[in-house]
């Protein structure tokens, strides 16, 4: 089942008002260390800022496949499913 331009379109929007919001939180950051605000103040902000960029990244795999590996044609099914997982594994070891 392919994506259509439009729910592909939402998927982008999503995306960026995502990475926006994480914007705005590093920027809240910057402003906790400039004011000199409590260590655990300061790594409980961080650990929601990771939060949100690892959520975003599963966000880009999820909307990555549904626009490039559902319409490569050149693939088999075997191939676009280990192309699939290989990008999600990645991105996974690197969360850790």
């Amino acid at each position: 089942m392919e994506a259509t331009s439009q729910e592909l379109e939402a998927a982008r929007k999503s995306i960026l008002n995502r990475l926006k919001r994480l914007e705005g939180q590093i920027r809240g950051l910057q402003s906790m260390v400039e004011q000199d605000k409590d260590c655990e103040e300061i790594l409980t902000q961080v650990m929601a800022a990771k939060s949100a960029l690892d959520q975003v990244g599963l966000h880009i795999i999820r909307h990555a496949m549904h626009e490039c590996l559902l319409d490569d044609e050149d693939q088999t099914r075997d191939e676009l499913i280990d192309d699939a997982l290989n990008v999600f594994l990645k991105y996974v070891n690197c969360v850790r």
